[in-house]
């Protein structure tokens, strides 16, 4: 037999190429207009931040946000469907594919359509003259990681719902204000004091601020490490919770 989560994920694969088409153009326009509405008609009146011109500080956190909810996205209805309307979780679960095998073949398809999303933007911010080298070679490694942050636990919540409409509250409890106060937009010294401590609960603040200090040349090995080691963090408890959920859904 095949490795069974390589099966999994040939599963999805099959998938989006039946259904590619309709996400293919998104891919290119919105990083254009992201660049285009807020890196310069907003840069029209900013300027600069920390000595840098705005479009090229926002093009890290907008590169880093797009990893995120790619993650995020791609594990609400993608999981919740193969449980309530596909049904193919449970014809999984009657072969020889364990759970952690639907997990990992899930969260590599995953992390291949965040890559797909993540290149498309640096096209986009190379032609728009923002991509720095260090932002270019970092950007697959950091937006992987912090596209698995969220989507291990976005897997496992999905696996224990049954009603879709819970990603409304997803939406905007979670991921709308991790995205507004991670500093993608501007920078977190700009929130005010007691608000800065708690955006450094979410994993995209990490790696926004990964994605500058690679941009800008300014990382250092212990803050490297650290916010790494914070993202693992995430994927370690969420890929826990995954398996938690579909265990109990299973057996249900």
């Amino acid at each position: 037999m095949a490795n069974p989560t390589i099966t999994v994920l040939e599963r999805h694969v099959l998938l989006y190429q039946r259904l590619w088409r309709a996400s293919a153009f998104s891919l290119f326009i919105l990083p254009i207009l992201f660049l285009s509405s807020i890196g310069l008609g907003v840069g029209g009146y900013i300027h600069e931040i920390d000595g840098h011109d705005y479009l090229q500080w926002i093009a890290p956190g907008l590169i880093a946000s797009t990893a995120f909810q790619t993650g995020a996205n791609e594990s609400t209805y993608g999981v919740l469907s193969e449980f309530e309307w596909v049904g193919g979780i449970k014809a999984m679960r009657s072969t020889p594919v364990r759970i952690q095998d639907m997990i990992r073949g899930w969260l590599i398809y995953v992390l291949i359509a965040t890559e797909l999303a993540v290149g498309a933007f640096l096209i986009v911010t190379f032609l728009a003259g923002a991509l720095s080298p260090g932002l270019a070679i970092s950007a697959p490694f950091v937006c992987g990681a912090v596209s698995l942050a969220i989507a291990t636990p976005t897997t496992a919540f999905s696996a224990a719902i049954n009603d879709q409409d819970w990603f409304l509250v997803l939406a905007r409890f979670v991921i709308l204000p991790a995205t507004l106060f991670s500093g993608v937009l501007f920078p977190i010294s700009q929130l005010p004091a007691f608000i800065q401590p708690i955006s450094y609960l979410s994993p995209l603040t990490h790696a926004v601020e990964l994605m500058r200090d690679f941009a800008f040349g300014t990382a250092s090995p212990m803050t490297v490490v650290l916010h790494f080691a914070y993202l693992l963090a995430w994927i370690v408890a969420g890929w826990f919770l995954a398996n938690l959920a579909y265990r109990r859904r299973l057996t249900d």
